[in-house]
C-alpha cells in the first residue's frame, strides 16, 4: 500500500475534529497545528517506504505480534495496567506507556496485521483512560524518579495521542494535554538548570511542543520553541556542549553517546517538526548544533559503534530484562541510534552538510559488520528508512579519518591512524571516575583511570561488545595503573561523585599526533602517579611516574586486558624472553614493546558473568568469555616507581619484534614525577608533560604544560597547552635556534627567538592547544 494512504488513514476524522464552522483565520491556525501532527507522525511511524518488503516486512509483522501479546495481557487494576508491573518506580509508568505505543504503532502502520484494528483501539483508549484516571493527571504528586513523570512518560503520551487525536475525543485529548502542564510546568523551561538541561531540556521540550500542537495552544508551542535555545551555545561548565567538541550530561559526566545521542535526535525532531511553520526554530545558534555532527559526535564512532569512554552508566546495560526484542546495548546499539540521529537531522540540513554525512553514514554502515546498521533490531520502520534512504544517496562513502582529536573538556582522547583506532578515558575534578546510579554500573571504579580503549581493523570492532563488561576484571582494566584494594560496589558515591582532587589531566595535539596526560588519584585508595601518553604514528608511547600508595596491597599498571571472545584458538601469546621481556604480541590483536625489557606478567584465564552482575534491570544469563591479560606489578607499597611500554595496535609479530631491537627509535627525555617527555627522531617528534616546572632535552617549562614540537623541512610547529586550568602564564624554552616564531592563536607572545626560542604562553583555563609556526 502507498505510503501516502497511512497519513490519509491517520487524518481521518480530523476534519470532524476541527469543526466546520471555525472563521477563516482560526482554521488557518487550525489547519497548521493539524499540518504539524501529521508530520510528527511521519517522523514518529515513517514514510516513504514498502511495507512489504523487507526489512519493514518483518519488523512490522512483529510490531504487530508484541502487541497482540500486550493486548491479549493487559488487565487495568488499582495500581498497575499489566499485572506484575506496578506503577512503582523507577519506571513503572513510563513502561505501561511503551507499551501502549507498540499497540499504537500495530494500529496505525500498515502490515502488522493489525491496522485499522477496532477492538485494538478500544483496548488502547481503555489502558489511556486508566493510566489518566489513576496515576498520571494532575492531582498526583511526583514521587520515585523525576525523569519517569517529566521525561519517559508524558514523551510516549504526547507520541500516542499525536497518532490517535482523531479517534479520542477533546476531552482525552484535553486531559492528556492537563498531565503534560502538570508534571512539566512552564517553569521547567524558563529556568536552565538542575534537570532541564542539555538532553534532558530538549526532551522537555519535545513533550511540551507536542502538547501545544495537539492541545492547539501557540504560545505552549513557541514557549517550546523557545526554551531550546539555551541548549545551543558552547558552555564553559556544567552540561552541555563545549567548544572542543565535549558533551557533559549530569554535570560531570563525559556523554556524547547517550544523553547526546537523546539531544541530537530530540533536536533532530523538533527542527524537521517546527520547519517552515509558525513556530520554525530560526536561533542561529542552532547551527552549532549542525556542527557537532562532525566536531563532537564523529571522532567517536568507529565503524558504527561509540566509544564506550563515552557512554556513562549505560555500558552496563546489555540485555535488559524486557518481554520485547531483546537487544544487545553495546557499544554498537548507541553508536547506531548516534547514526539514525544524524540521518535525521540530515532533514535540516544544507546540501553541502547532508553530503558529507550521508558519506559517513554510508561508511559507518559499510564497516559495521559485527552489527549490521541496515537489519538493527533496534530501529522501527522510520529510523530504518531514513537510514536506507541515506545508504542510497548519491555520494561515496566516506572512510575511517586519520588524526588526533582531545576533548579536554570532557577528559577524552581519540587517536586515529590507518588501520587501528585508540581511546582514552581519564577523570578530574571536572569529569568523574565513573557514574553509577538506578542499578546500574557499580563496579565503574576504574574506567576514568587512564583506561586505554583500542580497536584494530574490522576484526576488532567487537572488543567491548561481546559480554566486555559482565565478563572483565575490574581491577585490570587496559592501560589503568590502580591498587588492587578491594573496593565496594558503587565506591565513592553515584551520580558522578567520585571526582579525584586533581587539575593536571589533558594534553596538547596538532590534529595528528598528541601529548595527552593524567595525575591519577586512586579512588577509595592512596595510590598517585603520573601517566602520559604519547600518541604516534604506528604507537601509542605509554609512560608511568612517581607511582606511590600506601594500601598494604600491590600496585599494578595494566598493558592490557584482552577480551577473546568465546574461543581463543589461534590467539596465540607470543613473548620474547620471559624472564625480563623487551615486547610481547597477540595474534590477531597487536604488539606490546618494552624497552629495555620489564618483568611483565601474563595471564590467560576463562571469565564467566552475566549483565544482571553489574545492572539490577539486566539479564541474569550467564556467558563465559576467554582473557588474555598483561600486567607490571610495581610491588606493594611502592614509592616512586614508573614504567615505559608502547602499545601497537595491529602490528604483525616481525614489527613488534624489529622495533623492540631498534634502540634508536625512540629516546626517552624524562619519565619523572616532575615531568615526562620523549623524542622520536623519525617523525621529527618531541613531546613533553610537564607537571611542574622543569627541563626535558631541549625543552623547558616555567609552569606546568603540554608541548608537542613537531619538525619539518623548513618549518616546524609547536603546540602547548595549560591542562591544570589554572590560567597561570609560564614560558616555554627551546633550547635551538629559530629565527622567526609566528603564533596562530591568542595566548602565545613571542619574547625571543634567535640563539633560542622562548615564548610567553598565556594558556586560559579551557586546556585548549596554542599554536605557534617557526622558521
Amino acid at each position: 500500500m502507498p505510503a501516502w494512504s497511512r497519513r490519509a488513514f491517520l487524518a481521518t476524522g480530523s476534519a470532524t475534529a476541527l469543526g466546520l464552522a471555525l472563521a477563516p483565520a482560526a482554521r488557518a491556525a487550525e489547519d497548521e497545528f493539524e499540518t504539524l501532527r501529521l508530520r510528527w507522525n511521519d517522523l514518529s511511524l515513517g514514510t516513504g517506504y514498502d511495507p512489504a518488503t523487507e526489512p519493514y516486512a518483518s519488523r512490522l509483522a512483529g510490531t504487530g505480534e508484541l502487541a497482540a501479546g500486550f493486548r491479549s495481557a493487559m488487565a487495568p487494576a488499582a495500581g498497575s495496567l499489566w499485572p506484575g508491573h506496578t506503577f512503582d518506580p523507577p519506571s513503572g509508568i513510563t513502561w505501561s506507556y511503551s507499551r501502549l505505543w507498540t499497540m499504537t504503532q500495530a494500529y496505525a502502520q500498515q502490515g502488522t496485521g493489525h491496522t485499522g484494528d477496532a477492538g485494538l483501539l478500544a483496548d488502547i483508549v481503555r489502558g489511556l483512560d486508566h493510566l489518566s484516571a489513576t496515576v498520571y493527571n494532575p492531582s498526583t504528586a511526583r514521587y520515585g524518579n523525576w525523569w519517569e513523570w517529566q521525561i519517559g512518560s508524558p514523551r510516549l503520551l504526547m507520541d500516542i495521542v499525536s497518532v490517535l487525536r482523531p479517534h479520542l475525543g477533546e476531552e482525552r485529548v484535553l486531559a492528556a494535554c492537563a498531565a503534560v502542564d502538570h508534571f512539566i510546568p512552564d517553569t521547567m523551561l524558563t529556568d536552565y538548570s538542575g534537570t532541564s538541561t542539555g538532553a534532558n531540556r530538549v526532551d522537555l521540550c519535545r513533550s511540551v511542543a507536542l502538547r501545544g500542537i495537539l492541545g492547539r495552544d501557540a504560545a505552549r508551542t513557541a514557549l517550546a520553541r523557545d526554551a531550546l535555545s539555551p541548549v545551543f551555545p558552547y558552555v564553559t561548565g556544567g552540561d552541555g556542549l563545549y567548544a572542543d567538541g565535549s558533551f557533559v550530561q549530569h554535570t560531570w559526566i563525559a556523554y556524547s553517546g547517550t544523553y547526546g545521542q537523546v539531544m541530537l535526535d530530540g533536536l533532530g525532531r523538533l527542527f524537521a517538526l517546527l520547519a517552515g511553520s509558525t513556530w520554525e526554530v530560526t536561533d542561529p545558534g542552532r547551527q552549532i548544533i549542525l556542527d557537532s555532527v562532525e566536531h563532537a559526535y564523529a571522532p567517536l564512532i568507529h565503524d558504527g559503534l561509540m566509544m564506550d569512554s563515552v557512554n556513562g552508566r549505560a555500558i552496563s546495560r546489555g540485555l535488559l530484562k524486557s518481554d520485547e526484542l531483546q537487544v544487545m546495548r553495546s557499544d554498537h546499539f548507541h553508536g547506531q541510534a548516534l547514526i539514525a540521529a544524524v540521518a535525521l537531522l540530515a532533514g535540516g540540513a544544507s546540501d553541502t552538510e547532508r553530503d558529507r554525512w550521508h558519506g559517513m553514514i554510508k561508511g559507518w554502515i559499510e564497516r559495521d559488520t559485527t552489527s549490521p546498521v541496515l537489519t538493527a533490531p533496534q530501529f522501527g520502520v522510520a529510523d530504518l528508512s531514513r537510514l536506507h534512504a541515506a545508504a542510497a544517496a548519491p555520494v561515496p562513502a566516506a572512510p575511517e579519518p586519520v588524526g588526533h582529536t582531545l576533548f579536554a573538556a570532557m577528559d577524552r582522547a581519540v587517536h586515529r591512524r590507518p588501520g587501528w583506532v585508540a581511546g582514552l578515558s581519564m577523570s578530574s575534578d571536572r569529569i568523574s571516575s565513573y557514574e553509577c546510579g538506578n542499578g546500574e554500573n557499580p563496579r565503574g571504579w576504574h574506567t576514568g583511570a587512564g583506561m586505554l580503549y583500542w580497536w584494530q581493523g574490522r576484526d576488532g570492532a567487537d572488543q567491548y561488545t561481546d559480554w566486555f563488561w559482565p565478563t572483565v576484571d575490574w581491577y585490570r582494566l587496559p592501560g589503568t595503573t590502580v591498587s588492587t584494594k578491594r573496593l565496594a560496589d558503587r565506591e565513592g558515591g553515584e551520580w558522578g561523585e567520585p571526582r579525584p582532587d586533581v587539575r593536571w589531566v589533558g594534553g596538547a595535539h596538532d590534529g595528528e599526533f598528541a601529548a595527552v596526560g593524567q595525575h591519577v588519584k586512586g579512588l577509595g585508595s592512596t595510590l598517585e602517579a603520573r601517566k602520559s601518553w604519547f600518541c604516534a604514528a604506528d604507537a601509542v608511547i605509554c609512560l608511568g611516574a612517581g607511582i606511590t600508595a600506601t594500601d598494604g596491597v600491590p600496585v599494578e599498571t595494566v598493558l592490557d586486558n584482552r577480551n577473546l571472545g568465546p574461543d581463543e584458538a589461534g590467539q596465540t601469546l607470543t613473548v620474547e624472553d620471559r624472564s625480563r621481556p623487551r615486547w610481547a604480541h597477540l595474534a590477531g590483536h597487536g604488539g606490546w614493546v618494552l624497552p629495555g625489557g620489564a618483568a611483565l606478567h601474563t595471564l590467560r584465564e576463562a571469565r564467566t558473568g552475566a549483565w544482571s552482575d553489574i545492572n539490577t534491570t539486566s539479564s541474569a544469563e550467564r556467558r563465559t568469555r576467554h582473557w588474555q591479560t598483561l600486567w607490571l606489578d610495581h610491588g606493594t607499597d611502592p614509592a616512586d616507581a614508573g614504567y615505559l611500554y608502547l602499545l601497537m595496535p595491529g602490528a604483525s609479530r616481525r614489527t613488534v619484534a624489529a622495533r623492540a631491537a631498534d634502540r634508536h627509535w625512540l629516546t626517552v627525555l624524562a619519565n619523572t614525577a616532575a615531568v615526562q617527555a620523549v623524542a622520536v627522531r623519525s617523525l621529527g617528534l618531541t613531546a613533553a608533560n610537564f607537571w611542574q616546572p622543569g627541563a626535558a632535552g631541549r625543552l623547558s617549562s616555567t609552569g606546568a604544560a603540554s608541548v608537542l614540537l613537531r619538525e619539518g623541512r623548513g618549518t616546524t610547529t609547536i603546540r602547548i597547552s595549560g591542562p591544570d586550568r589554572s590560567g597561570s602564564p609560564f614560558e616555554v624554552v627551546w633550547d635551538r635556534p629559530v629565527r622567526e616564531a609566528v603564533p596562530a592563536d591568542p595566548g602565545i607572545e613571542v619574547r625571543a627567538t634567535g640563539r633560542r626560542l622562548v615564548l610567553g604562553v598565556d594558556p586560559g583555563t579551557a586546556g585548549a592547544t596554542l599554536r605557534c609556526d617557526l622558521r
